[in-house]
Parts: C-alpha cells; sequence; structure tokens
C-alpha cells in the first residue's frame, strides 16, 4: 500500500474536491427539485407531507427531505446546507468500504476500497448532483458492512447498527435499499454457509431497530395518505401510503407504470458502467472477470480465502435493475461500493503476489484513462467554455505538474496506478467544479433569473408563470415557489411580474398584454447535453430562451 502520508493527502484533496462543489448552483431538475421540497418543508413547519410543485409526493420516502430539511433548519437555506447531508453520507459510504474491505481481506484493501469508492466518477458528480442515492447509497453499504460484521463475529452492536442503517436506507428510497443490501449478504451466508446466525435472539432484536428506525417514514405516509382516501395520486384514489411503499413502488419501477418507461435496453447499465466507475472501470472489469473465473475453478465450493458477497452482490443487482423499465446511470451508484472492494482485493492481490506483468499491463491502461481525462480537459478549458483568465490556469497547471511528476518518479508500478489515477480524476472534476458547471450553468434560466431578481430588487411574491412547468432553481433561489396562474386570470391586472417562455411571450402578446420591463435568459437543459450545445458555433441553434416580464 501507498505510504500513509501519501493515503491521507490524496484523502484530503478528495475531500477539497468535494467543497468546491458544494457551493456551485443547483442543478435542474432532481436536485433543485430535491431542495425545493426540502425549502417547503421547513418554510411551511410541516415534516409530514411532502409536494412536487402542487401535486402530493408519493414516489419516494421522506428521509432525504428530512435531512436536507434539518440542515436547512441548522445552516439556513443555501444550496450547499443540501448538499451537506448527500457528502456526509458519502463520507460515512467510505469509511464503510473500508471496514467492509478490512472485515473480507485486510486493512490495506480496505483503505484502498475507500479510495476507490470516493474517486469513482458517479460518486465525485453524486456529491454535486446531489438526490436520494448519496444517502442510500451510504447507509446501504453501512448497513451491509455491519450485518456481514455480524455474521463473522455475532456481535450484537454489528446487527443493532446494520438494521438502523437498513431503516435509513428504507427510508431514502424504498425496497431498493432491502435488494441492494440482502442480495450480497445472502450470497455471503451461501458461500460461509453461516445460516445459523438467524438462530439467535439477536434477530428480532435486530427487527425491532429496524421498525423503530422506519416508523417515522410508515407514520408521515400514513398521515399524507391513509387517513385521506379521497385524495387522486397519479389519477388513482384511495392510494395507501404503506402500501406503496410495501408493495407498489418496486412494482412500478419494474414495469415502468407510474413511473413511465425510459429504457427497454437489458444492457443499459452495462455500458453505463463504463463511464460511471472511471478511472478504475478497466480494473473493476478485471477484478470482476478473475474473481468469476476463479469460483469457476473452485467450482462455488466454500474456501476461507475467498468471499462471495461482491461477486454475487454484483452480479443479482444487475440482473435485477437490467430488467427494470425505468432506467437512470445513477442507479448504479448502489453497486459502486462493492465494486471498489472487489477491485481493491484484486490490485493488492496482484501487488502482494508480484505480478509485475499484470501490474504493468494495468498502468498502461491506467495511463490511456489518464490520456482521456486530458484530452477531456484540453476540450473544456480551450474549446467548450475557453478559459479567459491566466488565474484559471493555477488549477490545471499545478494538477498537471504533480501528475507528470508522479509519471516521472521511479516508484513501483502498484504506487503509480493507485496515485495517478486519483490525482488525473481529482484533476477533471477539479476542473469540472471550478470552471466547467460555473459556465454550464449560466445557461440555465432559473437561477440566472434568480440572480437578476435579486440584483433588481423584484418582489418574488409578485412572480407568476402561466404554465404548469417547473422552475425549481428560480423557487428554490427566490425562497419562493413562482405562483401558477392562467391568461385569463391576469387580464386586467396590473404591477405584476409574468415568468414565461418564448412562446408563452407571443401568447401574451397577441392577447394585448403590455409591459414595461423585460428581462431574458438563456436557457438549456444542462442535465441532457448534446454536441450540438458543446459546440460553440452551433450553440445558439438549441438555445430557448426565459423571460421575466412586468405587466404595468
Amino acid at each position: 500500500m501507498i505510504s500513509n502520508t501519501r493515503y491521507w493527502l490524496l484523502i484530503l484533496m478528495t475531500v477539497l474536491v468535494y467543497i468546491t462543489g458544494m457551493f456551485v448552483t443547483l442543478f435542474e431538475n432532481d436536485s433543485a427539485q430535491f431542495a425545493v421540497m426540502a425549502m417547503r418543508m421547513v418554510q411551511e413547519n410541516d415534516f409530514l407531507s411532502l409536494f412536487k410543485g402542487t401535486e402530493e409526493y408519493l414516489d419516494k420516502p421522506h428521509m432525504h427531505y428530512w435531512l436536507a430539511a434539518i440542515s436547512f433548519k441548522i445552516f439556513g437555506i443555501h444550496d450547499w446546507a443540501y448538499r451537506l447531508p448527500g457528502i456526509l453520507a458519502t463520507l460515512l459510504g467510505a469509511y464503510s468500504c473500508f471496514g467492509l474491505g478490512r472485515l473480507l481481506y485486510n486493512s490495506d484493501t480496505g483503505k484502498l476500497a475507500a479510495l476507490i469508492f470516493m474517486t469513482a466518477q458517479t460518486i465525485m458528480l453524486s456529491v454535486i448532483d446531489v438526490r436520494t442515492d448519496a444517502v442510500l447509497t451510504g447507509f446501504t453499504i453501512f448497513a451491509i458492512w455491519q450485518l456481514a460484521a455480524y455474521i463473522e463475529t455475532k456481535k450484537l452492536s454489528n446487527i443493532m447498527l446494520g438494521a438502523f442503517g437498513a431503516g435509513i436506507a428504507f427510508s431514502t428510497k424504498g425496497q431498493i435499499a432491502l435488494v441492494v443490501m440482502g442480495f450480497p449478504l445472502l450470497c455471503h451466508l451461501a458461500y460461509t454457509r453461516n445460516w445459523k446466525r438467524f438462530l439467535s435472539w439477536k434477530v428480532p432484536v435486530a427487527l425491532i431497530v429496524f421498525t423503530l428506525t422506519i416508523i417515522p417514514m410508515l407514520y408521515a405516509y400514513y398521515h399524507q395518505f391513509d387517513l385521506h382516501p379521497e385524495k387522486i395520486i397519479r389519477g388513482k384514489g384511495e392510494r395507501s401510503g404503506l402500501f406503496f411503499i410495501f408493495w407498489e413502488q418496486s412494482m412500478e419501477r419494474m414495469s415502468g407504470e407510474g413511473m413511465g418507461k425510459n429504457s427497454s435496453d437489458y444492457f443499459f447499465f452495462f455500458h453505463t458502467f463504463l463511464w460511471v466507475f472511471l478511472p478504475w472501470t478497466i480494473l473493476g472489469v478485471g477484478a470482476y472477470w478473475t474473481q468469476l473465473k476463479t469460483f469457476f475453478k473452485l467450482k462455488f465450493k466454500s474456501n476461507p480465502k475467498q468471499e462471495f458477497l461482491t461477486l454475487g452482490g454484483i452480479t443479482f443487482i444487475f440482473l435485477v435493475i437490467s430488467f427494470a423499465q425505468f432506467k437512470l446511470p445513477h442507479y448504479l451508484n448502489i453497486t459502486m461500493p462493492l465494486f471498489a472492494v472487489l477491485t481493491a482485493s484484486y490490485l493488492h492481490n496482484l501487488y502482494i503476489n508480484s505480478k509485475k506483468k499484470s501490474i504493468k499491463v494495468m498502468l498502461g491502461v491506467q495511463y490511456f484513462v489518464l490520456c482521456l481525462f486530458f484530452i477531456t480537459l484540453m476540450l473544456i478549458c480551450f474549446y467548450v467554455f475557453k478559459i479567459e483568465s491566466y488565474y484559471d490556469y493555477l488549477l490545471p497547471g499545478i494538477g498537471i505538474a504533480i501528475i507528470i511528476y508522479f509519471c516521472l518518479k521511479r516508484e513501483d508500478y502498484y504506487y503509480r496506478i493507485i496515485t495517478l489515477s486519483v490525482c488525473g480524476t481529482l484533476l477533471l472534476n477539479a476542473v469540472l467544479n471550478t470552471h466547467f458547471y460555473p459556465e454550464l450553468l449560466k445557461y440555465q434560466a432559473g437561477s440566472s433569473m434568480a440572480q437578476t431578481i435579486a440584483e433588481e430588487n423584484i418582489p418574488v411574491d409578485n412572480i407568476y408563470k402561466v404554465s404548469t412547468r417547473y422552475s425549481w432553481t428560480l423557487d428554490f433561489y427566490n425562497q419562493s415557489p413562482v405562483k401558477i396562474t392562467t391568461m385569463d386570470a391576469i387580464k386586467g391586472q396590473n404591477n405584476i411580474w409574468i415568468y414565461a417562455d418564448d412562446l408563452q411571450l407571443k401568447e401574451l402578446q397577441n392577447l394585448g398584454f403590455d409591459w414595461d420591463k423585460q428581462y431574458s435568459e438563456d436557457q438549456f437543459r444542462i442535465t441532457r447535453l448534446q454536441g450540438k450545445f458543446l459546440d460553440p458555433a452551433t450553440r445558439k441553434k438549441v438555445l430557448n430562451r426565459m423571460h421575466l416580464i412586468h405587466i404595468y
């Protein structure tokens, strides 16, 4: 393993990159939407009900929103305060990767697993574009670690902590948390043949802890939905929140009913994995393949030198989520801790078994990944959003100098693989957080318009929109959801502000409305990047405009 000094320096640098992303403007849709939902809890002093705009929100449990609301209560309503619980959950996930790696292998593997997890590209993205998966991932791997520790040690504290972690994860995203925990643990039990661990008085105690942990979420669902069968949710009446969270939620996601279908590609997560686990992708694939071959050679017979928790967990989770009709890339986040532990064990085994040829090949692969990072940086800084200030060259310059130093330094290839992989991804994400995202977010009309509203001292309680289209960043940065109205309702009114797109502006004009002030901002769906937008020559062709007009 690399020296403790270098290891903790890399961990510190990773946390610093996380911090650079804390203060970036929130992204639409999910991050800003969830922040607004938590903000409303605080403003309306109602922590039992979830609303998505004007609609009652059934899709996900309350824990993520409660944690964000608590952060808002303590620190105020800020974008960084919204991100804070997600970052802390990610750090918990990293520590749990260390614990699980140490439990299944050794301390060095655990330390490397934590570093791999923290620097996987999808995890780096999840601490700036914070969704429910950040909390889900952190508490899921914490629960897996603690419950696996119970299977090995029979300690009451482990099974109680595992039950608590499972309860928080379930209260964050529902049954998927139990599925993600269940597969690895069942694989571990089946391989180690430790089924007798369930024949203990400690298991009912753990079930009580789990139940007590999820009761607040269950009560909130019961209060909002079961007590009000007259409510129409997604076109259906008599919706039970309890029945939904225990049964309907997972069925809807698997079938696409309710959530809709966005992909029938059964290989969606296989090709998505190619980028979400960068810079460790090839190492992760090599680790999986090597472990799989080992188990086939052993004919899956129990061997104290092997573990089936990570390989089996990854395999079964991939199979289940691949058959879901509604898929998004960040659904893979829950597998990242397992991949981190498996990859760390593979890389560490290459080192301690002195497989120099394999390590040299892997170093060559990581040099190739590093080249891809450099090409991406050059395109970002000199083509997509050109760096204009000499000061902005400082961060990339320092990062590149560090990487060149370790490329030239005479040391073991194993040390280079770890150091260069981490430094490469940190440099890329530091530039994304400090340059690319701030430039990109200039094309998010809601947040840009909120800044204009603040600068012009426009009263936020006097702003309306004439559509049901969501304006999450405008709502959040105004700290007041924009009111929805209709063309007919605003006829004859004066001294009001209307937030409208190009088509709505033309319609207002055709209906005879007149205004004396107008502010306009460029608009693009920034979480759905495309080549025409990234190309400065064609960017204007795909931009829309949002307008704020004053009806006098």
